[in-house]
């Protein structure tokens, strides 16, 4: 009798726990919301990791600079190289060229491609590219090869311990960023490439909010246009004045094939703690 009894109880509880298991089962949903979220943290990193700036940085200290400092870069060389005479300050640090219409041509029909220019003395010029979601990179650089370097360009003397605005003087500056062009095949969106890399200070390479326009915020237009499955012609110019080592400032511009973004902006190479010797790329630390 207690055998039968035992058994009966077993065909009981085996139900039960194949039942208690399919509960289980049921809360991996959870699991994948999870790695949902890790996948939207991974893909905000990717948006600023090309601009050298980590998901905790103190965006707060990217103040935009004056617009007499911004201006101090723009001499006559510059004014010519940048192909128009309306040229308005934004009021957060940039500089709006031609009414934000630019001449780039966004009705060609190609494969995606980046490619980059030297000047006439070797210096990292232009970056000119034609993008769609598939060149977008999402990947932190450590994961695809792209981590930090030891390369430094032309005029790269950094300073460090500054105070009231971005702790260090310089990043290595793109002229076509990791999470743009970075899903390109054969493209080196390394931080390494002579081509493509310049000296640019920390706030024109990191600042990306409405009140501090550096290159950062006029990329994250380009960004968001590719995520939402828009195609996007794409060209940075760094403006050298005369022989200089350090650029005085990014000319960026970009139209879409749909028409829905275009912006023609120059990104003055500038921050409100320093002066910078152009020629050599010596900084003085100011407002300390």
């Amino acid at each position: 009798m207690r055998f039968r009894f035992e058994k009966k109880l077993w065909k009981l509880i085996i139900p039960l726990i194949v039942v208690l298991g399919v509960g289980g089962i049921s809360q991996h949903p959870q699991t994948s919301d999870a790695a949902s979220a890790g996948v939207e943290q991974l893909v905000s990193w990717g948006q600023h990791y090309d601009k050298g700036q980590h998901p905790n940085s103190n965006n707060s200290r990217m103040a935009p600079p004056s617009q007499q400092q911004a201006e101090s870069v723009l001499s006559a060389g510059v004014r010519q190289q940048l192909g128009t005479t309306n040229i308005k300050w934004n009021g957060n640090g940039a500089f709006i060229l031609n009414n934000n219409q630019t001449g780039l041509n966004a009705g060609i029909s190609s494969a995606p491609y980046a490619v980059n220019r030297l000047d006439s003395r070797g210096r990292a010029w232009q970056g000119d590219a034609w993008l769609n979601r598939t060149t977008r990179q999402y990947k932190n650089r450590n994961q695809t090869g792209n981590g930090a370097t030891n390369w430094k360009p032309a005029g790269f003397l950094q300073a460090h311990n500054l105070k009231n605005g971005p702790n260090h003087a310089y990043d290595r500056g793109h002229l076509l960023g990791y999470a743009l062009v970075g899903g390109i095949r054969g493209f080196n969106a390394s931080e390494a490439n002579p081509k493509n890399i310049a000296t640019q200070t920390a706030w024109a390479n990191e600042a990306r909010s409405t009140n501090s326009t550096g290159q950062n915020y006029y990329e994250g237009l380009v960004r968001k246009a590719l995520d939402q499955n828009k195609q996007v012609r794409y060209r940075v110019t760094d403006v050298y004045d005369g022989n200089n080592l350090v650029p005085s400032g990014a000319h960026i511009e970009a139209k879409s094939a749909d028409g829905t973004l275009q912006y023609n902006v120059f990104v003055p190479n500038v921050q409100n703690n320093i002066s910078i010797n152009y020629a050599t790329g010596a900084v003085t630390a100011i407002n300390q």
